[in-house]
């Protein structure tokens, strides 16, 4: 049965806790953001406190407080908060580090670019809008590249619009101690998504600093193990998510996705001045949309134009590693949770992905 709980009982029995520094409760203090309760009654909440005070002892007692209050709720079975740190000045994040989150704590500021324990390669998967299917393109490729013998991990690291769980049919929450995460595992990929800590209508309403802290939590604090390649599918665009994983990891090499059409394009060259600009090597693109064949005649059309991507490939001196016609098998198998290389290996657009892990497999002199 679901809890009778809402957001607005939680709300109130915050507005009883009391932070010992201002004399004025978290809700007057304007600290309590995205309240969910959960069907279950679970209830997740978000302590944002300004950045002077993130390393405070007495925060992490205003935390412990405000969880205590939230769990005395009737109805609610377990509460879980995250506590992080906003920045005062516009444009200018903190760096007093955060503390616990419903997956675990967020890391230390690091020294250097360091990958998470056990993973050899990381390849980001970006592209400069979205809509161009860099999703099916990264679920795909992982699949392929372990089809080939090669320890896979998939990052589902678009944080407002988590689409990997669903793609790659894997559901539930992942386990923890409170201070790592166990991740899932789908068609022999290991898969990290925060959409595994939503329900699937459930909005993530963050600033850029909370977006940072939870991509490193997935990067450091899950256990990743062993991994020859982890994926990175990126949201679209040229931002905080992009910026934090070349800063703080050290990134192999991105492959861009784009279609064929011009405007796809404008953003694509976008999307490869920022991995330029950051120093990560682009490993190539893919053309997504390719042509399309008409399963009942035959006939090759070219939906969205035809060698943009070719000519920009060779503009930029890099390889295009791969072009994927539009079917609607790529598209039902996404749907469905079974990538088409899961499902049918020996499809003409399965072979394409088999084509691309190949190459990066060779590329990364993974066997």
């Amino acid at each position: 049965m679901a809890t009778s709980v809402t957001s607005d009982q939680i709300t109130c029995a915050l507005e009883r806790v009391i932070d010992p520094e201002t004399g004025r409760s978290v809700v007057e203090a304007d600290y309590v953001r995205a309240v969910m309760v959960e069907p279950s009654g679970a209830v997740r909440f978000i302590l944002e406190v300004p950045p002077e005070r993130a390393g405070a002892a007495q925060i992490e007692s205003l935390r412990a407080t405000a969880q205590a209050a939230a769990e005395a709720v009737p109805g609610v079975t377990s509460a879980s908060v995250l506590l992080t740190a906003h920045s005062t000045q516009p444009g200018k994040a903190s760096s007093a580090p955060a503390a616990k989150l419903t997956i675990g704590r967020h890391p230390k500021p690091q020294a250097a670019p360091m990958n998470p324990p056990g993973v050899k390669h990381i390849i980001a998967v970006g592209s400069g809008k979205g809509g161009v299917g860099k999703s099916t393109v990264s679920s795909n490729l992982a699949v392929a590249l372990a089809q080939a013998g090669l320890k896979v991990g998939l990052l589902d690291a678009d944080v407002y619009g988590p689409s990997q769980p669903h793609m790659m049919g894997a559901s539930g929450r992942p386990n923890s101690d409170g201070n790592s995460i166990d991740p899932q595992t789908a068609h022999g990929v290991t898969l990290m998504s925060i959409g595994f800590m939503l329900d699937d209508d459930q909005a993530v309403v963050w600033r850029g600093p909370m977006l940072m802290g939870a991509l490193q939590q997935m990067m450091g604090q899950v256990n990743w193990g062993e991994q020859d390649v982890l994926i990175v599918d990126l949201p679209p665009g040229t931002g905080d998510v992009q910026l934090t994983l070349c800063q703080k990891a050290k990134v192999t090499g991105a492959i861009v996705v784009s279609t064929p059409q011009d405007i796809a394009l404008l953003d694509a060259k976008k999307a490869v001045n920022m991995f330029e600009k950051l120093g990560t090597p682009i490993l190539g693109l893919v053309e997504n949309m390719s042509t399309h064949i008409c399963p009942s005649c035959g006939h090759e059309s070219h939906i969205f134009g035809h060698g943009g991507a070719a000519a920009f490939a060779a503009e930029k001196n890099v390889p295009l590693l791969g072009a994927v016609p539009l079917t609607l098998d790529v598209r039902v198998s996404g749907d469905a949770g079974t990538p088409l290389v899961a499902t049918n290996p020996s499809a003409a657009e399965a072979k394409v992905f088999h084509q691309l892990a190949d190459r990066i497999k060779v590329g990364l002199s993974l066997g």
